[in-house]
């Protein structure tokens, strides 16, 4: 059958038509991108989607959304809208739909896409495991982060406000990090050190400690200079930024079990070559009496291009199949 998969994140809204059978995905269509901004609601945008798709709209919806989830009221944490889920199948005009949080959609993504959808990042150099638990986690506006657990050739998925933890500092740079952002958020939590945003926090902090004017960037703009190298302190910047990411990532691979990690996210893949000549790796190992266990985890980037729409349909697939 066809469902419409939907993947909402602070800055866009994705729309494709999924085919799903048994429980599993089957096939999915090109995406539709929609900037949040430009649309007042949710069910604003999805009839643009349908004006744009050109034909009848699937009555059935897998929905991912960066926010936890209820039954009564979703508001995002970086995005204006307000999802109401007793009404959405008035308002969207669907007969059935399954609602999950973003990262557990890329949670059910890990659990259908086979081995050609990642690339080796650190650790054995192992296909992720049949048993036990994977740590999916990644930055965008956020800091997504969700468990998968496999048995007898099932997998579960446990949707997680991770990235909101608190953010624990390794060396004296971190805690000129953590120094410069507590006046303003008193409690500072993974995410503030380790997502999008967190690129300006980091090198406005190094400008400080280099005795530099402290020159301010938006994070968009910041990121597609540290990308390029031309900048040494966004450079620096980006680097501590892979540093803090290998850290975060071997402390929720401890908190899950540690068998398995997949980092994702809109930055883990554009990232990707960056983490490989980071010190990502030292970082996520450096666990102290659990170093040498923490060498046996495998490490993966995911590389599917939309695994949150494949995840939003492999949720509605998982949850209505027969």
């Amino acid at each position: 059958m066809e469902v419409v998969a939907v993947d909402i994140g602070g800055t866009h809204a994705r729309f494709a038509i999924a085919e799903v059978e048994d429980g599993r995905v089957v096939s999915l269509g090109e995406p539709i991108t929609l900037k949040v901004a430009e649309h007042a609601t949710f069910p604003l945008a999805w009839a643009a989607f349908g004006e744009q798709l050109g034909r009848p709209v699937p009555r059935a919806a897998g929905i991912a959304v960066a926010s936890p989830v209820n039954d009564e009221l979703i508001k995002f944490t970086n995005n204006p809208w307000i999802i109401r889920p007793p009404l959405i199948k008035e308002r969207l005009g669907v007969d059935t739909y399954s609602l999950i949080n973003d990262f557990g959609a890329i949670g059910h993504a890990v659990g259908q896409l086979d081995g050609s959808a990642y690339v080796h990042l650190c650790g054995p150099d192992v296909p992720l495991p049949d048993h036990g638990s994977t740590t999916v986690c990644g930055p965008g506006t956020g800091l997504g982060v969700a468990q998968v657990f496999r048995e007898h050739g099932r997998y579960h998925v446990i949707s997680t406000e991770g990235g909101h933890t608190d953010f624990a500092p390794l060396d004296n740079i971190d805690d000129a990090i953590v120094r410069r952002l507590r006046p303003t958020y008193t409690r500072v939590s993974t995410e503030r050190v380790c997502a999008g945003p967190a690129l300006v926090n980091i090198y406005e902090t190094l400008a400080q400690m280099q005795s530099k004017p402290v020159v301010h960037l938006d994070d968009k703009g910041l990121w597609e200079l540290a990308m390029s190298g031309t900048d040494a302190l966004a450079t620096a910047a980006l680097e501590r930024f892979c540093l803090t990411l290998g850290a975060v990532a071997g402390d929720l691979a401890l908190t899950h079990g540690p068998t398995a990690v997949v980092i994702a996210g809109g930055l883990g893949l554009r990232l990707k070559d960056k983490l490989l000549q980071s010190g990502f790796a030292q970082r996520f190992v450096a666990k102290g009496r659990f170093q040498s266990l923490m060498t046996t985890i495998p490490v993966k980037i995911i590389t599917y291009p939309q695994p949150g729409l494949f995840g939003a349909a492999a949720a509605y697939a998982q949850e209505h199949s027969a």
